[in-house]
């Protein structure tokens, strides 16, 4: 049975497309790939510590400058510049900046270059605020430059080692100096570790500044993964870095403490405890206890420890964090003045905040019931008030809320239904709320902390908008269908001028990985105009979160573990077949896409539901989980050596020799995150199972496919076999047909 979820809000749909008769206009891939409809976004936005200004880094087209500028929150206007790059010498543009504790120093980022998807290396400079002197921080590329807590020292990585700049001296003292290529590095992460802890900068200044801890990597025995780069030249060239393959080595990882006074360094001793992975440092209030969080290598096990560096680094059990199936690595940990602590855990079956003792024996779970906390934005130590974002309101929903460190008055601060997300000043008098909608594109707000009421409006897409009222655009009908015994969430788009007498062709998408959510109530990415473009030419294009996504619970979200593919293709499989049951869908023409985990679902989908989907295309995907990094795939599957049968039973590769329809497969040639070995062991499979498909390699690009024509090709490919597989438009109604 499908659900419809609520009333309220198709009546919004109702209301927000009535006026059908001035859509007129169909959505073309020129204006999907390109930037007809381009979303008005703020700029980068950071709080100064005031709490009534913030700074906005602005580009002055016709200056050809970029700017660092002051605004106050309740006025909106710009109060003053702090910097200009136009007065700068040596800097055409600001790429990013970084303020010293106090304030008084930036550091600007320029020429930064790219390495993976949160790395780069670059040239930076220290502007002091008050006396408008520039001074380059070194000659070098360097990474993720640091200032200490009173902004007189800069550290920073450069070639695997840590070095510090004295700022008052101008000396430079190098604090490692074992870093080598493919084998040592010291303070930044290695690839496995920025791509699935999403962190990059592995140390970490105490408050007074004197201690620097940091975690070193020995990849040693690392496998190396080798890319070709085809380039413009005769002969392609190699790029070699270390990658850790399911069930392969990692890098060795171990915790050192450099003493500035004294300059010595020593290895912090973390035997006691889990300590397979590092995933996080962060020093507490207190300038002697560093805190640790420390996993093993199955990823269930967390313990998170005080280092006292003041006692010759001795190491203390702060709290352990346990689960079945995998303990998921969260940014939420925030250690209030007297060092107690506010954390998040799914222990209830749910993702709520904690708020524990300093010495982590005394526990109160702040908040509870059958929703997620879904991300943690601060406590104001003024009021002892907690703010934070949760799906209260309906998991495909948003919303920003408070309460006491108590536990006790909890209210929901945002008022509009959707997907709220907030950015607060730093004294928490205030709040930028950023809100969007299926029905409307993003708004941002000022609000009052305390109440959530609205101050002012910042910023709107009223111009969008009104644009779109000229396009053919359908609502997204927003239910739920039952399959295999859960409530899934579930968006249909159907053509504008839907007869329910007629037939349709259906095409799905997902992307189905873990925790992940694609029902949700926001505005378009740039998939939802594709799947625009297709409704009004006649198809009908549904996404289903199937078992395994997220913000459903713990269970919901963890029935997938050890066997990734399994549960997720068998609900993908029994939507299509419902959908195919209803009697304005074409049952024999059934398609479904998705990019990366979507492309391993779709491509499953179609080989193991040969008797249901008749298309499929697969962007990037997982071929199989044995060819995925280490972090990742281990934390939902353990290793190969352990769980054979879990990483073959759920490959697509098992699966070419049952290939009935068609099937498109893509790759980018240069893809570090999903190799295009994936790829190609699958088009082997395919090949010896004497199974025809269509497939395409783009050079040199990596996981996201884009650069130059490369998306409006990619688009316009797939169109294409979304035409030539399910139907011309023309030919999927029932009279047509006859």
């Amino acid at each position: 049975m499908f659900k419809i979820l609520p009333k309220s809000l198709l009546l919004l749909f109702i209301v927000a497309f009535s006026s059908l008769s001035a859509q007129n206009k169909s959505i073309t891939l020129e204006e999907i790939t390109g930037s007809a409809f381009r979303t008005e976004y703020l700029g980068s936005l950071k709080s100064l510590k005031n709490g009534k200004e913030y700074i906005v880094q602005n580009y002055d087209k016709a200056q050809r400058s970029s700017t660092i500028d002051v605004y106050d929150y309740k006025k909106g206007t710009k109060v003053r510049t702090i910097v200009n790059s136009k007065n700068l010498a040596g800097i055409d543009y600001i790429i990013s900046y970084k303020f010293s504790e106090d304030e008084s120093k930036l550091l600007l980022a320029t020429k930064l270059k790219q390495i993976y998807r949160h790395s780069s290396v670059g040239t930076y400079y220290v502007y002091d605020i008050n006396t408008k002197e520039l001074n380059i921080l070194t000659e070098d590329n360097v990474q993720e430059p640091t200032f200490n807590n009173d902004g007189t020292k800069v550290a920073y990585g450069f070639e695997n080692n840590l070095y510090i700049k004295n700022l008052v001296s101008g000396d430079t003292k190098q604090i490692t100096s074992d870093g080598k290529k493919n084998s040592i590095i010291n303070g930044i992460t290695d690839w496995v570790y920025e791509e699935e802890f999403a962190f990059v900068r592995a140390f970490d200044w105490n408050k007074t500044g004197d201690k620097i801890a940091y975690i070193r990597f020995d990849e040693t025995n690392v496998p190396e993964y080798s890319m070709d780069i085809m380039g413009e030249d005769l002969y392609p060239t190699q790029q070699v870095f270390k990658y850790p393959k399911a069930g392969e080595n990692n890098a060795e990882v171990s915790l050192w403490m450099y003493d500035v006074v004294s300059e010595k360094t020593s290895k912090v001793n973390i035997s006691g405890f889990e300590n397979y992975y590092i995933p996080r440092i962060m020093w507490t209030q207190d300038a002697s206890l560093l805190s640790v969080q420390l996993m093993n290598r199955h990823q269930n096990v967390l313990d998170l420890i005080l280092v006292d560096a003041s006692e010759n680094n001795s190491t203390t059990l702060l709290h352990k964090e346990t689960d079945d199936a995998y303990v998921d690595v969260k940014d939420d940990l925030t250690f209030l003045n007297n060092n107690s602590f506010i954390w998040t855990s799914e222990k209830s079956g749910w993702n709520h905040l904690y708020h524990y003792s300093k010495d982590g024996k005394t526990e109160r779970q702040l908040t509870k019931g059958d929703w997620e906390v879904t991300n943690y934005y601060g406590f104001d130590p003024k009021s002892a008030m907690i703010y934070f974002q949760s799906t209260e309101n309906g998991s495909i929903n948003r919303d920003v809320y408070t309460i006491s460190i108590q536990g006790t008055n909890k209210e929901r601060l945002t008022k509009e239904t959707g997907t709220n997300a907030a950015d607060f000043s730093a004294d928490f008098t205030y709040f930028i709320n950023t809100f969007s909608s299926s029905t409307t594109p993003y708004v941002f707000t000022l609000n009052e902390a305390k109440t959530g009421n609205v101050v002012r409006e910042v910023k709107n897409n009223s111009a969008l908008i009104s644009k779109l009222k000229e396009y053919k655009m359908s609502p997204k009908e927003y239910s739920t269908i039952s399959i295999n015994g859960n409530e899934l969430n579930m968006y249909t788009i159907k053509p504008l001028d839907f007869d329910k007498n007629k037939e349709y062709p259906l095409f799905m998408y997902q992307y189905s990985g873990p925790g992940s959510q694609q029902v949700a109530n926001r505005w378009n990415g740039g998939n939802d105009y594709w799947h625009q473009m297709l409704a009004q030419e006649g198809y009908i294009v549904i996404c289903v979160d199937g078992r395994g996504t997220g913000l459903k619970g713990r269970d919901f979200k963890k029935v997938t573990q050890l066997e990734l593919g399994k549960y997720e293709v068998e609900d993908q499989i029994a939507i299509a077949k419902k959908m195919g049951a209803l009697p304005y869908i074409d049952s024999n023409r059934i398609g479904i896409w998705g990019w990366s985990y979507g492309g391993f679902m779709s491509s499953n989908c179609l080989f193991q539901g040969n008797d249901t989907f008749s298309m499929a295309i697969a962007i990037a995907p997982v071929s199989s989980w044995r060819f995925y990094d280490t972090i990742y795939t281990e934390r939902y599957m353990h290793t190969p050596q352990e769980n054979a049968s879990g990483y073959d039973n759920n490959s697509p590769i098992t699966y070419a020799n049952k290939l009935k329809g068609d099937f498109l497969l893509v790759h980018g040639g240069a893809d570090d995150n999903v190799h295009l070995q994936n790829t190609l062991r699958l088009s082997e499979a395919l090949i010896q199972a004497n199974k025809q498909f269509d497939w395409a390699i783009y050079p040199d690009k990596n996981h996201g496919i884009y650069g130059g024509n490369t998306r409006i090709h990619l688009y316009t490919k797939m169109t294409n076999f979304v035409h030539e597989s399910l139907g011309e438009p023309t030919v999927t109604l029932k009279e047509i047909k006859e």
